[in-house]
This record gives structure tokens, C-alpha cells and sequence, in this order.
């Protein structure tokens, strides 16, 4: 009985089978040395210690909370927690609460070898006092920033109509050496009142050209308009 060839189909089909069969274990083996290293950095590199500089309002507990440095990171019980470890995994994307803080102006998270985290943090402080719409006095940073639980400092910024709490911020902070009481904003216009006198004006531009006139008219009501000033008793 004469032999036949296999079919060449089944010939092509034999040889691409066997390479995957040589790949596959190689690949796998692959694989399960990567992630034994990976867990093995994760158990070996744990978060030891943590240093933060920079806070005054905000306590380092919170701090190390807003950067995500909680269990399984890092934590009370990291010592016994079968997941405590991360060093080596530990970044940036761990601290989004750094930058969601309304306290926190600016950040900055290092990693030192071999398994120590400095948070380095520059905090926003309460300048003045803001009555909402609603009533309710709010502490704000110098750039507007709602600052929750801050101390009722600073000039009062309260006003009405149109939002012009951008320009009474601005104005309060360029009369600071006059020591600002109060900022109330209108329609019209701002009105100071400082322990010099009191100093109106619908013109921001004019009010910072003329700011001297506050000290020079101690005692008095000044209107500051873009071609003069007007001094009241």
C-alpha cells in the first residue's frame, strides 16, 4: 500500500501550534517572576517614615491624609497590616487631596531611599473676612479662596449687587498699611473704611492713584473721582 503526505493544510497548521506551545511557558514564566518582584518590592519597600514641614493650620495627620498616606500605604497598624508596604509604588497620584485642599497653595512629595516620604506644603492664610449673599462671614485667603475654619481676620469685604469681591480684595490688600476695616462694594462703587477715614470711589484706578490722600485727610470722608478729590467733614 503506497504512504501518503499529509494534507498541506494540516502541515501549515501543525508548525504555528508548536510555536505558540514553545512561547507560552517561557512567557508565563515571565510573568509570574515579574509579579513575585513587584511583590516582593511592595512588602520589602515599605513607607517607614513620614516627615511634613510647611503646615500650621492644617495638622501632619491631615496632611499625610490628604496625600494619601493611609493603609495599606501607611498607617497606625502598617506595622501588622498583612498589606503595609509601597514605597516603591507610592507617587503623585496618591495626593490629589494636596491639591483639592483649599488650604494647600502648593505641594511637594518626595520619595527618599529606602523608604522614607517628606511632604513639603506652602499653606493659604486667612486675610479677611467675606460676608456671603447669604449672610454667613467667611475667612478668604488674599486670592479668594474660602478657607473652612479659618480665623476671623482681616478687613470685613461685604457689598452688594454685582460681584465686585475681586476688586475689594484688591483694594483692601493695597490700603493694608492704613489698616483696613472694612470694604463694602455697590453698584457705585467701593467704599473703605480705614482707621485714617473713610475713602469712597467708583474708579479702582483712581482709588489706587490717590491713596495718599487717606493719610493726608486723617479723620475725614474722601471721594476719590478720576479728576480729583473730594474732601468732607
Amino acid at each position: 500500500m503506497a504512504l501518503t503526505d499529509p494534507a498541506p493544510e494540516a502541515a501549515t497548521e501543525a508548525v504555528p501550534a508548536r510555536r505558540r506551545r514553545r512561547h507560552f511557558w517561557p512567557g508565563l514564566l515571565t510573568g509570574v517572576l515579574v509579579l513575585g518582584l513587584l511583590a516582593a518590592a511592595w512588602f520589602l519597600l515599605p513607607i517607614r517614615s513620614v516627615t511634613v514641614s510647611g503646615n500650621i493650620h492644617l495638622s501632619a495627620a491631615e496632611v499625610e491624609r490628604l496625600a494619601g498616606l493611609t493603609p495599606p500605604f501607611y498607617g497606625a497598624e502598617r506595622q501588622h497590616h498583612w498589606t503595609s508596604g509601597g514605597w516603591l509604588f507610592y507617587g503623585g497620584w496618591r495626593a490629589a487631596g494636596l491639591r483639592a485642599s483649599p488650604w494647600i497653595a502648593s505641594a511637594r512629595v518626595l520619595r527618599r531611599f529606602p523608604g522614607r516620604v517628606e511632604l513639603s506644603v506652602t499653606e493659604r492664610v486667612p486675610a479677611a473676612r467675606w460676608q456671603q449673599p447669604g449672610g454667613q462671614v467667611v475667612a478668604v485667603a488674599w486670592d479668594g479662596t474660602v478657607l473652612p475654619g479659618g480665623a476671623p481676620v482681616g478687613p470685613l469685604l461685604v457689598g452688594w449687587g454685582p460681584d465686585r469681591l475681586p476688586l475689594a480684595r484688591r483694594v483692601a490688600s493695597a490700603f493694608g498699611r492704613y489698616t483696613v476695616e472694612s470694604v463694602r462694594y455697590t453698584p457705585s462703587g467701593l467704599t473703605l473704611q480705614t482707621q485714617a477715614g473713610t475713602v469712597w470711589s467708583g474708579n479702582i484706578d483712581s482709588l489706587l492713584k490717590y491713596s495718599g490722600s487717606v493719610k493726608m485727610f486723617a479723620g475725614k470722608r474722601i471721594s476719590i473721582y478720576p479728576w480729583g478729590v473730594s474732601v468732607q467733614q
